[in-house]
């Protein structure tokens, strides 16, 4: 059985053909428009042309945003134009076949859970960073949601009272301190409280603030630059901080750390690491959470929406058999 994932981000609507081992067979892409009927457009076209060319029966869709428990309506989804939407069942009836919703950290977990870095855990948490921080947590393979259907929303949890300011209203959140978006900031303020380090960060920022972004920063880290590097090491110590308090609060087996700056990883997981180790409550008499990076890169979301579509057509085709005449 072949199914589609389609992961929808403020950017890009990625969709992939998925088999059951995992495996991206054919992806089609295109720009995410603004307004609820041209993005329900540009799915129904970028999956139209996957199912032209593959015998596909279901599809699964991860959103980055608030999506309800039952996985039929998307309740916010701050980059895209939905908000109270019933959006699986609008697809189902343009693309004439099963749909099924996910919020895009959970996709990725269930994919890395199935077929990556999680594979078997009991407990793994997993910790997507890039613009902010997406999160996710698997029990037993299973995703847990909360009581509404909107957890575990790490990204906000507070780290530092009264720190930077989040888009979220509050201040201090992890994610302002740990993600892309925080390792352009801590690099900016490391360059104002330097002004005369030799760096190539101070020389280019010096011509275009606008230069210094996060993809950049670990760019000259990875150059050796010392205000970069500097960022780096901040990043690793918010990472770890996070983390024990993740860890203190759920006692994971896994956790998997993904998304954009993951490409990164050799620059900071290590110091991460020790720590997280260090400052988790019981430190020394506890066992730790093994610290993995994602196995299936920006292909989770595909995969595991793909992966939960074939969940829902199997479902779907058993319970046909079921009311079949004769069955049983």
């Amino acid at each position: 059985m072949l199914t589609v994932g389609v992961d929808i981000g403020g950017t890009s609507v990625r969709a992939g053909v998925v088999d059951a081992a995992g495996s991206v067979l054919d992806t089609a892409r295109t720009p995410t428009p603004s307004g609820v009927a041209p993005l329900e457009q540009a799915i129904a076209a970028t999956v139209g042309q996957l199912a032209r060319r593959h015998p596909v029966s279901a599809v699964g869709l991860a959103v980055a945003g608030f999506v309800t428990s039952d996985r039929r309506s998307v309740r916010f989804a701050p980059h895209l134009a939905w908000r109270g939407t019933p959006v699986a069942d609008r697809m189902t009836e343009v693309l004439g076949m099963p749909v099924v919703l996910e919020h895009d950290a959970n996709a990725a977990a269930l994919a890395e859970y199935r077929f990556g870095a999680a594979r078997g855990a009991r407990v793994a948490v997993l910790v997507a960073l890039g613009t902010g921080i997406g999160g996710a947590l698997l029990i037993d393979g299973q995703v847990f949601r909360g009581a509404h259907g909107v957890a575990p929303e790490l990204g906000h949890l507070r780290l530092v009272p009264g720190g930077r300011p989040c888009p979220c209203g509050k201040y201090g959140c992890w994610e302002r301190y740990c993600s892309g978006t925080a390792l352009s900031t801590t690099a900016v303020e490391l360059l104002a409280r330097n002004p005369g380090r030799a760096s190539l960060l101070a020389r280019e920022s010096s011509r275009d603030p606008g230069w210094v972004t996060g993809q950049r920063v670990a760019g000259a880290a990875r150059d050796g630059d010392p205000i970069a590097l500097q960022a780096m090491a901040e990043l690793a110590r918010w990472l770890g901080e996070g983390l024990a308090l993740v860890a203190d609060v759920y006692d994971p087996e896994v956790v998997v750390i993904g998304g954009g700056v993951s490409e990164s990883a050799p620059l900071f997981l290590d110091d991460a690491r020790e720590h997280y180790a260090s400052v988790i409550t019981g430190t020394g008499h506890r066992p730790l959470a093994r610290i993995r990076t994602a196995q299936l890169g920006d292909q989770a979301g595909i995969v595991g929406s793909a992966a939960l579509a074939r969940d829902l057509a199997t479902t779907l085709a058993e319970s046909r058999t079921d009311l079949a005449p004769g069955a049983g």
